[in-house]
Parts: C-alpha cells; structure tokens; sequence
C-alpha cells in the first residue's frame, strides 16, 4: 500500500514537472529579445531612452515576461560600437535599436537578418541607413531628428537684424553634424553673414574651440552633435560669459544651457521608436515602416535663464507666438 502511494507520489510529480516545464519552454518561445545600443550618455539621447521605455511598457511589455532587454552604452566611443554589436550577434534578437548615428551605423551589419531601429538620426540616407525614407530598402527604419536649420537661424536674424558672424561648432566625425553644417553654410551664404568653424574631435577639444569662437562671433550655432551635447555645461558658460547667443539643434540642449532653438520634443521621438518596435514585434515587415522625420508642430524653445543673463530682448514675432515655450 505504501509502495503504490509512493508510486502514486512520483507520477504526480514528473507530471507537475512535465508542465511545468513545458510552460517554460512556451514561455522562453516568447520572450521577445531587443537588444539596444545608446551611442553615449546626454540630455537628448537619455530622454529618448526613457520615452522609448515608458512607451514600451505602456504597450503592454516588461522586462522578464515577454520582453528580454539587452541594453549597452557605447560611452561615446565609435571604436566600441563594433564589438558591442557582435556580442548582440552571438545572441538571436528579434529586434535591435540603435539610439544615435555613429551606433546606427554600427549596428547596420545586423540588418542582413534582424530588423533595425534608430533614433535620432539626422540624415539616414546620408549614413546609409536607407534609400528611401518612405519605403526603407535595407531591413532598417526608425525616427530621424532632422533640424530645421534655417528656422533656427531665421530666429537668430529677428533677433539681432546685424548677425555678421555666425560661429559653429562641431565634429567633424558625426555625419549628421556634417549635414547640419552644411545647412548653415548655404543659410549664411544666402544672408551675407560670415561663417566661422569650430571643429572638434574630442571633448578636450571643447573648450578651446568654443572660447575661440565667443570671441569671434555674434552668434554661435551647434547642430544635435554629440560631442558637444556632452560638453554642454563647457559651452553654455562660454557663451553666456562672453554674451554671445547659443543657438542649438534639440530642445533638450536649451535645456543644458543653450538659448534658442526650434524643433520637436525628444519624448515624442521615443515614444515614436517604441511604436515601430511594437510594429516590428508583432509581424510588420520593415520595409511597410517609413522612416518618421518630424517636420510639423515644431516649438520655438527658449532658456529663460540664459535670457536673462544675455540681456536680449525678444522680439513680438517671437514671444507672442503660439509656439513659444520657455524652459
């Protein structure tokens, strides 16, 4: 009698196991894997990480139940991107996002047989990331934080109508500072307003640079660079000391300290990222994504502090508009 109960036990427990571990291996089958490489840590890149998380797990994904994030910071390091991509290689992904130009292009080689998301990629054609923003050909969409240059220094001539010099600064390793650049090149051309660079290849280069061009300019311009968003602190003080305005592509780096600048809010390109993930996930090909340039509803951001301590005063045109938002 004890021996048939004891009998008894064991089926029951290699049953319970049995489906217990069949449930497992349902579960395992999926857990979707999105591994996610951020080029380097600043204002506009962290805010659209936290954007793209938020959404994630308001679409109803979590980490450790149906989602897998492998996350890696490439520390702004373009020589560590490489090997932080063949480690996300060793491993299926279902999807890999890539936060930043230098890492989008990286991450590129994946394409061949994972879909590929990026975030704040200024120009991707340029990089190589697609033929055609409408129909991407290459396995790879995203969102695409493309500047409106010539809105930003329109602003910059309403407010000082005798802008003669305009310094940029920037590096010269980052395609997309490269295509902003040349906005402001032609821009300047058009308007008669001399144009001074300030190159950089590192962030100890900052400093020197941008005290250079404060002595220089009348203006000073920076793209959603990087380098220099890193280096924000640095450059705001310089610009601010010597009272000369900073004008700059992103929201997130009038923030830090720049004075002006017009475009989109950086959360609304997370939360766009997480959307085409979601799409990605649940079967759409990437080639039905179109790449998401955000052209409409653009805010005219100003730092209130920096305002002050400059001494401008705005003009009507654009204080009064509806667009206007001071941080």
């Amino acid at each position: 009698m004890k021996v048939n109960k004891l009998f008894k036990l064991i089926a029951v427990s290699a049953l319970t196991l049995g489906m217990m571990t069949g449930c497992g291996g349902k579960d395992n089958e999926d857990l979707k894997e999105v591994a996610i490489i951020q080029y380097v840590e600043h204002t506009s890149l962290d805010t659209i990480k936290k954007a793209f998380d938020k959404q994630m797990e308001e679409l109803g994904y979590k980490q450790g139940e149906n989602i897998n994030y492998t996350f890696k910071n490439a520390q702004g390091d373009s020589n560590i991107a490489p090997s932080i991509i063949q480690g996300f290689q060793s491993g299926k992904k279902d999807c890999v996002v890539a936060i930043a130009t230098p890492v989008a292009m990286s991450a590129a080689v994946m394409a061949k047989n994972t879909p590929v998301v990026f975030a704040a990629v200024t120009d991707p054609i340029s990089a190589g990331l697609t033929s055609s923003l409408e129909k991407p050909d290459k396995n790879i969409t995203g969102t695409s934080d493309e500047i409106q240059v010539e809105q930003i220094l329109e602003k910059a001539l309403e407010i000082d109508p005798d802008l003669k010099t305009l310094g940029v600064i920037y590096n010269k390793g980052e395609v997309n500072s490269v295509t902003n650049i040349k906005k402001a090149k032609a821009f300047c051309e058009k308007n008669n307003i001399s144009l001074v660079e300030g190159t950089i290849t590192a962030v100890n280069e900052v400093q020197s640079a941008i005290d250079v061009l404060a002595s220089k300019s009348d203006a000073i311009f920076a793209p959603n660079d990087n380098m220099v968003a890193s280096a924000m602190d640095m450059v705001s003080t310089a610009c601010s000391k010597a009272k000369v305005p900073l004008y700059v592509g992103a929201d997130s780096m009038v923030q830090d300290g720049g004075f002006l600048s017009v475009g989109i809010n950086y959360d609304d390109l997370g939360k766009e990222t997480a959307n085409m993930v979601d799409k990605i996930l649940k079967g759409e090909k990437v080639k039905n994504i179109p790449v998401k340039v955000f052209k409409e509803d653009l805010s005219i951001y100003v730092n209130k502090k920096i305002l002050g301590e400059l001494g401008i005063t705005l003009p009507d045109s654009i204080k009064n508009d509806k667009a206007y938002i001071e941080m």
